[in-house]
């Protein structure tokens, strides 16, 4: 459920997290007729969906979909204008980008509580098959994350970071000087291996995640639900916590410092790359129309 839109907003969004500078796709205007969905969670690898179920949710994205792009859109074109400003004006600091990252943050929990009625609604109608076979993908799903996570030694996650994160700066900086590099390296290493807190904060909220579902038919279910998709750091694990903010604070680190060493031309792409998100997001029908 919601795939595609989920993935949107990770690839607009939430980069933020891992990275102010990271935001956006190509072809923005192409993405977005795209969309599912207009939360940060997804589960449509989870759910066999009928028929009926299906026909029902497309319906009801579209009308998710007016809501996010009448009402959500502009406030994105204002946050990519400080966005800029920050770059244009060297101001790229650790206190800016944690504003920004906050910013982003209320957003995507705004869209979640326009959304969430519609999923209570959507899990409300699964019948019991549906929801065995959902509690079934989940435990391989963890089973998958922990062979190819808890598994992999600690120098293959720092080479496999420093590779994911030089791919995600390359777009927006260009290619990375010597200098950079040894920084994104410095960065992976420093996250050390945390790969289980993650696997372990994943499993717990699975599994209250199908106990509520299991109870979909109570009073309290919204209830439930609405802690689980828009409250989710209120059940994370104190280790999953504490490494989520020590990752975030070493990232937003690690970007102060690859700023202060950039080139002019660097800067100069990066610029011109923020000001090309902004033109594909303001070229949506619904804004040009002025709805």
């Amino acid at each position: 459920m919601y795939a595609h839109l989920s993935k949107y907003l990770r690839a607009l969004l939430l980069p933020v997290l891992c990275g102010v500078l990271l935001v956006a796709c190509n072809r923005i205007d192409l993405a977005y007729r795209n969309l599912d969905i207009l939360v940060p969670w997804s589960l449509n690898d989870y759910l066999d969906m009928s028929r009926e179920q299906k026909a029902w949710l497309k319906q009801r994205l579209k009308t998710h979909l007016s809501w996010h792009c009448r009402t959500q859109l502009p406030g994105y074109l204002e946050w990519l204008d400080r966005v800029k400003t920050m770059v244009a004006s060297n101001q790229v600091s650790e206190v800016q980008l944690q504003a920004r990252t906050n910013e982003i943050k209320h957003a995507i929990n705004d869209v979640a509580k326009q959304i969430t009625p519609s999923a209570v609604e959507l899990l409300r109608a699964l019948d019991d098959e549906q929801v065995r076979a959902m509690r079934e993908t989940f435990a391989e799903d963890i089973r998958e994350k922990q062979q190819i996570y808890a598994s992999t030694p600690f120098d293959k996650q720092v080479a496999q970071r420093t590779r994911r994160m030089e791919k995600r700066l390359t777009p927006w900086l260009g290619e990375l000087n010597s200098q950079q590099q040894l920084r994104v390296m410095q960065w992976a290493n420093s996250l050390g291996a945390r790969g289980n807190a993650w696997i372990t904060n994943r499993a717990q909220w699975q599994a209250q995640f199908s106990a509520a579902v299991e109870q979909r038919r109570s009073a309290t279910f919204p209830e439930h639900l609405e802690r689980l998709l828009i409250d989710r750091e209120s059940v994370w694990t104190p280790e999953y916590r504490q490494a989520y903010q020590q990752n975030e604070a070493a990232t937003r680190s690690l970007l102060v410092d690859l700023m202060a060493q950039s080139s002019p031309y660097q800067r100069q792409h990066l610029e011109k790359k923020l000001a090309q998100v902004q033109q594909d997001f303001s070229q949506l029908k619904c804004l040009k129309a002025g709805a």
